[in-house]
């Protein structure tokens, strides 16, 4: 398996830490942090996206 290319994000400041994004050849997307670039998350696109929409929505995310 080829290594990931990871793109850093566009809200993260130059100094900061920061999240990092990349994708398998197979489609599913990994996530990492800078400052923990070991730790890896996956997900699918499906789910990546429902997570965006519930951390913009006007109140945030519900307990």
């Amino acid at each position: 398996m080829p290594e990931p290319r990871w793109q850093k994000s566009t809200y993260s400041q130059e100094a900061s830490a920061c999240v990092n994004v990349a994708t398998t050849p197979a489609g599913t997307i990994l996530l990492r942090e800078s400052d923990a670039p070991e730790t890896i998350l996956t997900t699918g696109t499906r789910q990546l996206r429902a997570l965006i929409a519930t951390l913009r929505a006007p109140s945030g995310p519900q307990r």
